[in-house]
C-alpha cells in the first residue's frame, strides 16, 4: 500500500528527524502539513521541493505546539485542505538540562507542554476524522528516555514516559476502528543538532572528534553508532502499511541496544 491519495500531518518536521519523516512520507505518495520553527525562507525551499521532487501537495503551518488552539487549528487546516489527517506523526519536541532542584519551573512548563501534551492536543483534534473513515495510522516520537533515564532531564524523561502511557491508551481505546498507535524510541540520532555539539564537547573534556562521538554521544549504545533519520523514516513509513496494521500501542525502540541492558 502506497501513502497515494493519503494526507501526513508531521509536527516539528521543519529539520531533522520529523522532515526525514516528511520527505519518506511524500516519496509514498502523501500529501504533507509540515510544521516547526526555523528560517521562513528555508522552510519555503524545503516545503516547494518536497512538491517539486515527489509531486504531491504540501503545506506548511507555523502553529506554536504549545498552544493548544494553534494545534487544534493545524489539524483543522489540514482537514479543510486536503479533505483527512490519515497520519500524523507526534514529533515536535525541545530539551532542557538542569539539575532538578535547579529546574527552571518554565523550562518544564515548556517541555511538558511541547513534548507531551502537543501530542494528547493533535491526537484529540484528529480522532474524529480517522474513526469516521474506519482508518488513521498516529505515530509518536518517545525516545529511548521513554524507557530508561538519565540525570538532568527530569522534564524530558518525565514527558517521553508520558508519550509511551499516551500511545497504549489511545490505541486501546482506537483499536476497531482501523487506527493504530505506536511511538518510535530511538536513541542517539544523527542531525546537524547532534553535530553541533560536537566541537564544544570536544573543546570542554579535550577529546577528540572521534572520542566525543563513541565515548559520550554513544557511551550508551552498545552498537556504538548513530540512529540515521532515514532508518526512522523508513520505520515510520513501515507502521502506516497494512503489513502493520496488527501493530498497535507498542514502544519500538531503535537504540543500537541502549534499553537492552
Amino acid at each position: 500500500m502506497s501513502l497515494a491519495a493519503k494526507t501526513a500531518v508531521v509536527t516539528g518536521s521543519t529539520s531533522g528527524i520529523g522532515l526525514a519523516i516528511a520527505r519518506a512520507f511524500a516519496k509514498e505518495g502523501a500529501n504533507l502539513v509540515i510544521n516547526g520553527f526555523g528560517d521562513p525562507a528555508a522552510i519555503e525551499a524545503e516545503r516547494a521541493g518536497i512538491e517539486k521532487e515527489f509531486g504531491v501537495k504540501v503545506i506548511y503551518d507555523a502553529a506554536d505546539m504549545s498552544k493548544p488552539a494553534e494545534i487544534a487549528a493545524l489539524i483543522a487546516n489540514a482537514e479543510k485542505t486536503f479533505g483527512s489527517v490519515d497520519v500524523l506523526v507526534n514529533n515536535a519536541g525541545i530539551q532542557f538540562v538542569s539539575p532538578v532542584e535547579d529546574f527552571p519551573l518554565d523550562k518544564w512548563d515548556q517541555i511538558i507542554a511541547i513534548n507531551l501534551s502537543s501530542a494528547f492536543h493533535a491526537i484529540r483534534a484528529a480522532v474524529p476524522g480517522m474513526k469516521a473513515r474506519k482508518w488513521g495510522r498516529i505515530i509518536n516520537t518517545a525516545s529511548a528516555h521513554s524507557l530508561v533515564a538519565s540525570p538532568f532531564k527530569s522534564a524530558y524523561v518525565s514527558a517521553k514516559h508520558g508519550i509511551a502511557g499516551l500511545t497504549k491508551t489511545v490505541a486501546l481505546e482506537l483499536a476497531t476502528f482501523g487506527i493504530t498507535v505506536n511511538c518510535i524510541s530511538p536513541g542517539y540520532v544523527w542531525t546537524p543538532l547532534v553535530e553541533k555539539q560536537i566541537p564544544d564537547t570536544m573543546k570542554a573534556r579535550n577529546l577528540t572528534k572521534e572520542q566525543v562521538m563513541r565515548d559520550v554521544l554513544l557511551a550508551a549504545q552498545p552498537t556504538k553508532e548513530f540512529v540515521t533519520v532515514d532508518e526512522l523514516a523508513a520505520l515510520a513509513v513501515f507502521l502506516t502499511t497494512d503489513s502493520a496494521r496488527q501493530i498497535t500501542g507498542t514502544n519500538i525502540s531503535m537504540d543500537g541496544g541502549w534499553t537492552a541492558a
